[in-house]
């Protein structure tokens, strides 16, 4: 399987989708009553959708998995891009720092990344910091089930596609655990390959520490699952 969707929970998915389309350069997917799509390709990396999905409440503080852009040498004109784009400078107590800290038009906290060599091969996205309250444990279980491989960061983990370019996932020591009843704003899916099954990879996830949740949704075509850390991800099916 591999890593395929970037799930961002959205009161508005249509301008907040759109937002982080220009804000990133991605193409347009889809454009649906209660859902946006856009997608993310990098060159020699990964081909990365980012679907915005309707719900009815605003974000929470505190994210356990949220979106970082690349800066670099181009830090301020990207954070003036974003301010004109709708987002907002946010404090939430980062102090002296070299990242810049701001909000989408949903106030979801992100950050507009300085340079650093980890960076150099990532595109617009630089990295998708997750929550993790055992970071080697956690490393293995998104290692075997996406199909990343470890990098040197200055993160206490992190992932990328085995193309060598691609955002970076980093795993991060989580401040508190996941309270299980709080479903995280921000998720990721991943995609089975073709001859495998649902049964077979909800079977590998449990023997990596994950576990299948009772969402209480109805019947649907994936499973809802969570990390050891009890992030969500969503399994799907092999594509037609």
């Amino acid at each position: 399987m591999h890593l395929e969707n970037v799930v961002v929970d959205a009161v508005d998915p249509q301008r907040l989708g759109r937002f982080w389309q220009a804000l990133l350069g991605t193409a347009p997917l889809t454009d649906a009553p209660g859902s946006y799509e856009t997608r993310l390709a990098v060159p020699d990396g990964p081909v990365l959708d980012l679907c915005f999905e309707k719900v009815p409440e605003p974000p929470r503080p505190g994210p356990r998995l949220h979106l970082e852009v690349s800066g670099g040498e181009r830090q301020g004109e990207v954070v003036a891009r974003a301010l004109d784009l709708g987002a907002r400078h946010l404090d939430i107590g980062q102090r002296d720092v070299p990242w810049v800290v701001l909000a989408d038009p949903e106030g979801n906290p992100f950050c507009v990344m300085e340079g650093r060599p980890e960076y150099a091969a990532s595109g617009p996205l630089s990295s998708l910091p997750l929550d993790s309250g055992d970071v080697e444990r956690d490393t293995r279980f998104w290692s075997e089930l996406g199909g990343w491989v470890p990098v040197a960061s200055e993160m206490a983990s992190a992932l990328r596609h085995p193309g060598g370019h691609g955002p970076l996932l980093e795993l991060c020591p989580e401040p508190a655990p996941k309270d299980p009843a709080v479903k995280n704003r921000v998720h990721l899916d991943l995609r089975l390959d073709s001859g495998e099954t649902l049964e077979e990879a909800v079977e590998h996830l449990r023997d990596l520490g994950g576990s299948e949740w009772d969402h209480g949704w109805g019947e649907l075509p994936w499973r809802v699952c969570r990390d050891p850390s009890g992030n969500e991800v969503c399994l799907l099916p092999p594509a037609r």
